[in-house]
């Protein structure tokens, strides 16, 4: 992590938890430029020589911190970050998370309740793998749109040899190296060279680890092990060594083994191991898994469940040269992808999202007002649709940034918004509700106002009590909606600009699972006039010809929002649609409903179309999501769908929708149609082009006095 900090730019000061017993690590690390090594033990800012307790580690990380405080502050561990979500630090955390719970019985409310609080204090949340970030999630709602994948990272000693290309010539060498334990089939392992003598491969098993688990469940493991160790037909332990002997002793071998128990399947987690073997062109023996199949391939040769999974696998490739190399390509192939280089990158674009540069148009408008930074007031009661933004603002140097939060529509306090009008040299009203209409009437000479506008006031009546004269400029999402609000209100067109909704491109941007072509998405359901049954006629269509068509529904349920069930003639739309799913024989058992939540980005890698019928929309959000996902989009003729979405994806009825996406399917294109929707959507709606139309809007010169 340090070296990929410095290779990103960073200034990096590291912070050991323990004494220094060896220079072995840490005396590389402060021969780098630009990082400094502290050791709260050696300057006596800790007694004693053992490690930090969490609560002692906290306490000395701020103080370090108040000395300059730093930019971002990464931390390994829950029980540390935990300790720190209520310190100086919270907010600058890049919270790298490996011991999350990952079992319904482990995961606690005590558990979720740590992770949210967590999530809160943390700018980022760094996952070392997809399935990890998924879960998260999904499960803790407070992680979504702050996770970030941060893999693990390959880094070879200097002056290490791979294994040299080409397959075993004479005895098979396996290697293991770890801890030895009852749920890595440790003990399993030291019988392969007797049963592979059986089938007549001479191999041998080289075992580097000196820590073999202590299980109560099993008192009679530790000296079974050690026996094995000890005794068993071919096998050479090596003992503890440090971990550039281990990987010399790796490269040493033929094939390296992982094979673990199925228990273990369900992990979250990437074995370093198994990619450092690959590394050193060492292919290896470990569990089918999704995270597997993704990392090397469906028809990688060594993967194994059980034991005589393993002896087949080891037996093929002791007697077949091609399906070694094979087998060694694909796992030095994988691990490349997670070499230092690689972390850095993805590091240094993470950095440049969050601490953006300044902008010399920002800087010269703030220097009208007699500034060294512009200040911004936002004031809304509802900020859920300009989160990003608002994070996005705030991680400015060259804006200062205040919220005056309404707690309700009409309900705000009046001395906190009266000191935002003093304070701020630009507002944004997110809504044009009453607090639009507060600050239009509160408003200082030469101060600007923007407000954005939605689909849901437009057709309210405070439009018609702004005093438009007071307001510079009205934010509209797309150029229908702005054609729509000079129609309706008459407003100037200089005083209307359209800025779209902006999209998530770079945390949507995910894999997708198998089978994707054939899942249809729709985000959101109600009220009817987002036509679930229009939907229901395209999925029937689809289904007539080939049942694997599949709609997934990502939404709350009608009867959730009490302003919509009230109405009697949603309750009989929604009658009517439940009805026909549980009666038509297509539709029958082709349709999900997945909870309503946050995890968006994790719920679109299983959906390869997303879906808009409704009857009129401002823009909507959700076939763009999509298509950032890489999955197409596919739309009905709502007024100003073309004016937002390519017309390609736009199809005159629910019958031509249909064939559509079935034509895509039979005829492959589907890859290459999810990777032009993809760029389109980036250049288009991407946070960073969006952040950026938004800067300079806020960068315009003061109002005339």
């Amino acid at each position: 992590m340090v070296q990929a900090l410095a290779r990103a730019g960073c200034a990096v000061t590291l912070v050991l938890k323990a004494p220094v017993r060896t220079g072995r690590l840490v005396d590389p690390l402060r021969a780098l430029p630009g990082v400094t090594v502290r050791s709260p033990h050696a300057e006596q800012l800790v007694a004693g020589e053992a490690g930090m307790p969490p609560k002692q580690a906290a306490a000395v990380l701020a103080s370090i911190d108040a000395e300059e405080p730093f930019d971002l502050v990464v931390v390994r561990g829950r029980r540390l970050a935990g300790k720190l979500t209520g310190s100086p630090l919270a907010g600058r955390l890049w919270t790298y998370l490996t011991d999350v719970p990952q079992s319904a019985a482990e995961f606690t409310g005590s558990a979720k309740g740590e992770l949210r609080r967590i999530a809160d204090a943390s700018r980022v949340l760094l996952c070392q793998t997809e399935e990890l970030r998924g879960f998260l999630e999904t499960a803790v709602p407070a992680t979504a749109g702050k996770s970030v994948l941060f893999p693990p990272v390959v880094v070879l000693p200097e002056n290490l040899e791979s294994r040299p290309e080409g397959a075993p010539r004479d005895r098979l060498k396996l290697v293991y190296t770890g801890k030895f334990a009852p749920r890595w089939n440790t003990y399993e392992m030291t019988s392969l060279p007797r049963l592979l003598a059986m089938r007549g491969v001479d191999a041998e098993l080289h075992m580097v680890g000196d820590k073999i688990h202590e299980d109560p469940a099993d008192p009679g493991f530790a000296p079974r092990m050690r026996t094995a160790l000890e005794t068993a037909q071919g096998v050479v332990w090596h003992g503890g060594h440090p971990r550039a002997e281990a990987m010399r002793l790796t490269a040493a071998g033929d094939v390296a083994l992982s094979w673990r128990h199925p228990d273990m399947d369900a992990s979250l987690e990437l074995s370093t191991k198994v990619l450092e073997s690959g590394a050193l062109g060492v292919p290896v023996v470990l569990n089918r898994t999704p995270m597997h199949e993704r990392l090397l391939g469906h028809d990688y040769p060594l993967f194994a469940a059980t034991e005589d999974d393993v002896l087949d696998a080891l037996t093929l490739i002791g007697k077949n040269p091609d399906i070694y190399t094979l087998a060694a390509d694909r796992c030095r192939d994988a691990s490349s992808a997670f070499s230092l280089e690689a972390a850095a990158d993805r590091l240094g674009a993470c950095i440049a999202q969050i601490f953006p540069d300044p902008s010399e148009k920002v800087l010269a408008t703030a220097r009208l007002h007699g500034r060294e930074r512009l200040r911004v007031g936002i004031a809304g009661h509802d900020l859920k649709f300009f989160t990003r933004l608002l994070d996005y603002l705030k991680s400015r140097p060259d804006m200062e940034v205040r919220v005056d939060h309404w707690a309700a529509l009409k309900v705000h306090d009046p001395e906190r918004s009266r000191e935002l009008v003093e304070w701020a040299d630009v507002v944004v009203c997110e809504w044009c509700g009453p607090n639009a209409l507060w600050y239009a009437r509160h408003k200082r000479p030469g101060q600007r106002l923007v407000v954005r506008l939605h689909r849901f006031e437009l057709y309210a009546n405070w439009p018609k009590h702004l005093d438009i004269d007071a307001v510079d400029d009205v934010v509209c999402v797309s150029p229908h909606y702005t054609d729509l609000t000079r129609e309706i209100t008459g407003w100037p067109a200089e005083k209307l600009v359209t800025v779209p909704n902006w999209v998530d491109d770079a945390q949507l941007d995910r894999p997708k699972l198998p089978g994707v072509e054939h899942h249809l998405g729709m985000i959101g359901i109600a009220p009817s006039r987002k036509r679930l049954d229009l939907v229901l006629d395209v999925l029937e269509e689809l289904r007539r010809d080939d049942p694997r068509f599949t709609l997934f529904i990502k939404s709350k349920l009608p009867w959730d929002y009490w302003w919509i069930w009230q109405k009697e003639e949603e309750r009989a739309h929604y009658e009517q649609v439940f009805k026909r799913i549980r009666r038509s024989k297509h539709l029958s058992g082709g349709v999900v409903f997945d909870s309503y939540g946050r995890d968006v980005a994790t719920w679109l890698r299983r959906i390869g179309w997303v879906l808009s019928t409704s009857d009129d929309e401002s823009f909507h959000l959700a076939p763009a999501e999509g298509m950032a996902s890489g999955a197409i989009p596919a739309l009905l003729p709502w007024p100003g769908a073309e004016t937002i979405y390519d017309r390609r994806w736009i199809h005159p009825d629910p019958s031509a929708m249909a064939a559509s996406i079935a034509a895509t399917v039979a005829l492959d294109r589907w890859r290459s149609d999810g990777r032009l929707a993809k760029s389109q959507v980036r250049r288009a709606y991407g946070l960073e082009e969006v952040c950026d139309q938004w800067t300079d809007l806020l960068a315009a010169p003061p109002a005339a006095p």
